[in-house]
């Protein structure tokens, strides 16, 4: 009788355990269904755009024409996560990028930091509107007549597919670090970022791109 209690003690322990790990362990949410644009709203730099004007669904992919000029926005904000974002360029490859942590009036560039989809130049980091980021110094830089002004931190290393593949980023915003990995090599990061919670985007910038997989799993402060 005393082994069987024991064993029971045991196993609710394990249960117990289980169960905690499981609680700890961080979820992982679908920013994008597959099916509309759901939990998104969006900024454009032409009034009278509408959404539908720029934005679409089908095949369980999000079409983006490219212009007007603008973004998709999460209407949830986010500080501290692992974002899985898949694109691939349909036809002429062209410029949009990621956007994390946008706070602040909504324009073309918004305060924000940015993940550079820009084909030739994916997985640079450029901060807007006095984000601020820093960086291996070799690769960082600043433009101060750019619009609102940026800091940039080119990319250390290349490795995006030919135009009509898949390409895979994998972004860690982890406190004031930021780590941006594509096609499963680390390709940037940046130290010394801006630390806040903000909206999630996805940047219309001239040229048709599609997005597929876009997840995000909050990490703990």
């Amino acid at each position: 009788m005393r082994s069987f209690k024991t064993a029971a003690v045991v196993l609710g322990l394990a249960l117990l355990a289980g169960s905690v790990a499981s609680a700890d362990k961080p979820e992982t949410i679908k920013l994008f269904n597959g099916k509309d644009l759901a939990g998104w709203t969006h900024f454009l730099t032409e009034a009278d755009a509408k959404l539908e004007d720029v934005w679409s669904v089908k095949d369980g992919v999000i079409v983006c024409k490219g212009t007007p000029g603008g973004y998709l926005a999460t209407k949830d904000m986010y500080e501290s996560f692992i974002l899985v974002v898949e694109w691939r360029w349909p036809a002429k490859p062209g410029n949009s990028g990621v956007l994390m942590r946008i706070t602040g009036d909504p324009k073309m560039l918004p305060n924000c930091c940015e993940a550079q989809l820009k084909s030739g130049d994916a997985g640079a980091m450029y901060g807007f509107q006095g984000f601020k980021l820093a960086g291996d110094k070799s690769r960082l830089f600043a433009n101060p007549n750019a619009v609102g002004g940026l800091t940039g931190l080119r990319k250390a290393a290349a490795n995006e597919k030919e135009a009509g593949e898949w390409n895979k980023f994998e972004i860690t915003a982890k406190g004031d670090t930021v780590t941006i990995i594509l096609n499963g090599k680390e390709v940037n990061k940046a130290t010394g970022v801006d630390v806040r919670a903000g909206q999630i985007g996805l940047q219309s910038e001239g040229g048709e791109i599609h997005f597929r997989t876009v997840t995000i799993t909050p990490l703990k402060k």
